[in-house]
This record gives C-alpha cells, sequence and structure tokens, in this order.
C-alpha cells in the first residue's frame, strides 16, 4: 500500500489540485474569491460624490467604481457635513481683531483687580504685604 501511495503522490510539497494564481496575479480578487477592499484618494471620493450630487443613479456609480452603495452613501452624507460647516464660517474682519484685543485687556484688568483686592485684604487684616526673611 505504501509503494502505490508513493507512486500517486511523488512529490506532497506541490498542490495537487489544479494550481491557484496568486492574489497579485491579477483578476482583482483575493484568495478565496473575495474582492480586496480598494482605497479610494479623497479626491477620487470626491468624485465619486459630485457625480451622484448631478443625479447619477446611486447604484450606477456604485457599480463603475465597484464600491458598496452604502459607503458611497456615507462619503456623500460626510461632504455635505462638511460643506454644511464650511459656510456657518465667516470670514475675519477688522471687528475680529479688535475684538480680541479688548478681552485681552478684559483679562489684564481682572487680573490687575484681584491683585489689589488681596493687598487690601492684607492691609485691613494687618497682615505685611511680602513675607520677609528672618535675619539671623
Amino acid at each position: 500500500m505504501t509503494d502505490d501511495k508513493q507512486q500517486k503522490d511523488p512529490n506532497p510539497m506541490e498542490p495537487s489540485a489544479s494550481p491557484q494564481r496568486a492574489p497579485y496575479a491579477g483578476g482583482g480578487e483575493a484568495e478565496g474569491g473575495e474582492a480586496r477592499p480598494r482605497r479610494f484618494s479623497a479626491q477620487r471620493k470626491l468624485e465619486a460624490v459630485q457625480r451622484l450630487l448631478r443625479g447619477e443613479p446611486l447604484e450606477e456609480v456604485s457599480r463603475a467604481l465597484k464600491v458598496p452603495a452604502a459607503r458611497l452613501s456615507e462619503w456623500r452624507d460626510k461632504a455635505l457635513s462638511g460643506a454644511l460647516s464650511a459656510m456657518k464660517e465667516r470670514e475675519r474682519d477688522a471687528r475680529d481683531d479688535e475684538i480680541a484685543r479688548l478681552k485681552a485687556k478684559v483679562g489684564e484688568s481682572t487680573m490687575s483687580i484681584e491683585l489689589l483686592q488681596e493687598k487690601i485684604a492684607r492691609l485691613e487684616a494687618k497682615r505685611p504685604l511680602a513675607r520677609r526673611r528672618s535675619k539671623k
């Protein structure tokens, strides 16, 4: 029996069934028949979203790009929310600089007031304003 087995399979390390193609050999599929996830640049995602916004059907764009329709919908939703936040921003003007300057001034004044209040409290309690080192 062992002689028959050795004659049928002379080299057990070689595949005996039909050879499989390497995943990088083409065909666009990974091992096991699953499609590999493709990576899209931000520019290509934006182009896909623009196609959808121009009115092309979701299923058609999905088939053309080989991207699930759910993923295309996510890209569209993200693009629209980003556009909404971009529209909410306003351009800076001279008032913004003046507001920043005044806020800094209020901060400085608040600090001065707090320090003066501390000095007043110490004077009223007849405590020294600054502690001195003892002379030894």
